[in-house]
């Protein structure tokens, strides 16, 4: 893992080592996929100050998200199916983060469960709900993550209806995947996961199977999908998940500056700027291009968070000097997990580390915290003459 420079690189390994069917799923869009690439192309439209001569020592990552202290403001995201990239995927991952000294955040749709996520783990985790029409089934699931003593609910607010993503159409994506000859050819060349695999029993959505009324095999299981996203989630259903939750609260898909200002008045922690990592709404825009107008809007009422095309720790900070007070990568730690499991997903936030690190001490910084929209190279755009003496006075300290 030490030649594995970039998150670019664990993305080529995991490519190599992941079946066609489950890489295609992490590393995909909705439709064209022309919300996921601006996702990520449109960081680099966002230009950073270079600073000299100032003292880069005794530099801070550490921080804080809603309350909770970090070794960077960084997440790892909920993801479906991360126990597919990788056999335990989603055990490895908590793990590999709780040691890191960053949040973990379980999605519904897991392949390893709650408990199992629990059994491995030695400090509380973030569970993301997703709202079904089955009501029991959605307060059994929030009564099971305050049992694993989790210590966030993100709830998702993007997906009452699932926008159609057509590698995962081609592919036929099934978990486990269907023995059909191509998958079988796919999976006998990848020697590696296809091992992993037969030595785990954790192959299907365990956070449903068992728990899910009339969900027992992989056919129920389908049919009950398909049909239990509820597209009549409102702002009354935030109200009681929060009563039944009881605990800290986060928004998850907020793009937009009127929802934000709804979600602001709902009583939640904090809200994550997210289109689904361009896996919903194609041709809505970029995470990042929307961050700085929601954080200025609401960001003295609520916290920011955002997801979306971060790809590295100079993607980190720029979210950050827009408004972010953290960030979630979702594919950075799949291709970790892919690329070589646990190791691979602690790789991919070392690279992650590394990169802030570095960057934040050449824009004049020594503290994250610290991060600001001084920090950024905007000439149609200049501070402001008082803010642009602190900023000159504070970098000369």
């Amino acid at each position: 893992m030490s030649m594995l420079l970039t998150i670019d690189d664990l993305k080529q390994r995991a490519r190599q080592r992941v079946p066609k069917m489950f890489f295609d799923y992490a590393d995909s869009g909705a439709l064209t996929e022309s919300t996921y690439r601006a996702n990520e192309e449109d960081f680099s439209k966002i230009k950073l100050r270079q600073r000299v001569l100032v003292d880069m020592t005794n530099r801070s990552l550490a921080s804080t998200m809603i309350g909770e202290p970090v070794s960077m403001p960084v997440a790892l995201a909920p993801t479906g199916s991360t126990g597919m990239q990788h056999a335990d995927g989603e055990m490895l991952a908590a793990q590999a983060a709780e040691e890191f000294g960053v949040p973990f955040t379980l999605s519904t749709m897991s392949i390893c469960s709650i408990e199992d996520v629990a059994s491995v783990t030695k400090k509380p985790f973030w569970f993301q709900l997703y709202v079904m029409t089955d009501k029991d089934f959605v307060l059994n699931l929030i009564d099971r993550a305050k049992a694993a003593k989790c210590s966030a609910l993100v709830l998702t607010l993007d997906l009452q209806i699932l926008a159609q993503r057509h590698k995962d159409v081609r592919n036929g994506l099934t978990a486990p995947p269907k023995m059909t000859i191509p998958n079988i050819i796919d999976m006998a060349i990848r020697p590696g996961w296809c091992l992993g695999m037969f030595g785990t029993k954790r192959r299907t959505f365990r956070n449903i199977v068992g728990h899910a009324k009339d969900v027992k095999d992989l056919s129920s299981l389908s049919a009950w999908t398909n049909e239990q996203f509820d597209p009549k989630l409102s702002w009354k259903d935030v109200e009681w998940i929060k009563e039944r939750w009881g605990g800290k609260l986060i928004l998850k898909g907020i793009l937009d500056k009127e929802d934000a200002v709804m979600a602001a008045k709902s009583g939640a922690d904090a809200i994550i700027v997210s289109n689904h990592g361009g896996r919903q709404l194609d041709g809505a825009p970029s995470s990042i291009s929307v961050l700085e107008e929601i954080a200025d809007g609401v960001g003295d009422k609520i916290e920011i968070h955002m997801d979306g095309g971060i790809r590295s720790g100079q993607d980190v900070l720029r979210a950050l000097c827009l408004g972010a007070k953290g960030v979630y990568i979702g594919r950075p730690f799949l291709y970790g997990l892919g690329a070589g499991g646990k190791a691979g997903v602690t790789t991919a936030l070392e690279i992650i580390r590394k990169e802030l690190d570095t960057t934040l001490a050449l824009c004049g910084k020594r503290d994250i915290r610290e991060a600001g929209k001084d920090m950024l190279y905007r000439p149609d755009r200049p501070l402001p003459a008082e803010k642009r003496k602190a900023a000159t006075a504070k970098a000369g300290k």
